[in-house]
């Protein structure tokens, strides 16, 4: 696997400074602050940075905005999504006029599918998990003579996410430890490539969950990995096919992986919803499962982390968080 040195990433800093330009304010100047609650219980500063707060509930709206801004005569677009991608690229395509088909698995959280659709996309269910549904969107794509969007390989989906990290870069200190959730990789490359060239001394750790490891198998072992099946909760990160794109990306950026359990997701959704009063996602939690994992490693350290989604059925909320 390509292991590119950080000048020859293909995201530059003036690049990720354009983006911001394009993406509606409102997912901008996200809310980024110590949270002392959060702190005391998990013996370390952490430094939480809330991306929910938004139309579509996630980060992805700042990929997508940009993605969708450079879109030339209204072309229509196919993707698929576990959800929020989805919803992200339905929000901007609604603003602009342009016809979106999303493709969801059999499985795909019912709350996420509603929301693609009351946005404007067109959502086939087909395929049982989200990378045998993207399988089935690009054969769509091929026949119908679309354009496929792969979160995670086009470039503008890092872009936006990258932004993220220019906003954290405003922090009166800097952080001493980055744990950011790694699904195909548009969060972590985005924020990491922003971080390596501002914020050298900050350590930046990839976090996946213990059953969808694909992604951090790969990197670890510097070839492709891909797996039969997932098996987690955090269906936002539960990638089995991974990216080879998105590999390269991350190969000069990942300073440590981390893969956490069911349990300790839903121990961290429970804490952040009782410290920051947040419904969460898993996928948003993974960061503080992986404190929680190993407690005496982050204490008295300045850590922080991205809360990414909080796209949850009311089922599940009672049951991950409430119950």
């Amino acid at each position: 696997m390509e292991t590119p040195e950080l000048n020859q990433h293909r995201l530059t800093i003036s690049k990720i400074r354009q983006a911001v330009t394009l993406i509606d304010p409102v997912f901008l100047q996200t809310p980024q602050f110590i949270s002392k609650g959060l702190s005391d219980a998990l013996n370390c500063e952490l430094t939480v940075k809330i991306e929910t707060l938004n139309p579509i509930k996630c980060f992805k709206g700042r990929g997508a905005e940009v993605l969708v801004s450079n879109v030339k005569n209204n072309q229509p677009i196919v993707c698929a999504s576990a959800g929020n991608f989805g919803q992200a690229m339905a929000y901007a395509c609604l603003k602009k006029g342009i016809d979106l088909t999303v493709f969801a698995s059999t499985n795909a959280n019912p709350y996420k599918i509603d929301r693609m659709q009351h946005f404007g996309a067109k959502v086939i269910i087909e395929g049982h998990d989200f990378d045998a549904a993207k399988i089935l969107a690009r054969a769509f794509a091929a026949t119908h003579g679309l354009r496929f969007i792969e979160d995670g390989e086009v470039i503008e989906t890092l872009q936006g996410a990258a932004t993220i990290g220019l906003e954290l870069m405003k922090l009166p200190s800097s952080l001493d430890t980055l744990l950011i959730p790694l699904g195909n990789g548009a969060l972590f490359s985005g924020i990491a490539r922003v971080f390596k060239e501002l914020s050298p001394g900050t350590s930046l750790v990839a976090v996946q969950a213990k059953g969808a490891p694909a992604m951090l198998d790969s990197l670890r072992s510097k070839k492709y990995i891909s797996h039969p099946t997932v098996a987690t909760i955090a269906d936002g990160i539960a990638v089995r096919l991974p990216v080879a794109q998105a590999l390269i990306d991350l190969a000069s950026l990942v300073d440590e992986t981390q893969l956490v359990s069911d349990p300790s997701i839903i121990e961290a959704m429970k804490l952040i919803h009782h410290h920051l009063g947040l419904v969460v996602e898993p996928s948003a939690a993974v960061g503080v499962a992986a404190i929680l994992a190993h407690p005496y490693k982050w204490k008295n350290l300045r850590v922080g982390t991205i809360i990414c989604g909080a796209n949850l059925t009311p089922e599940q909320t009672k049951d991950w968080i409430l119950g």
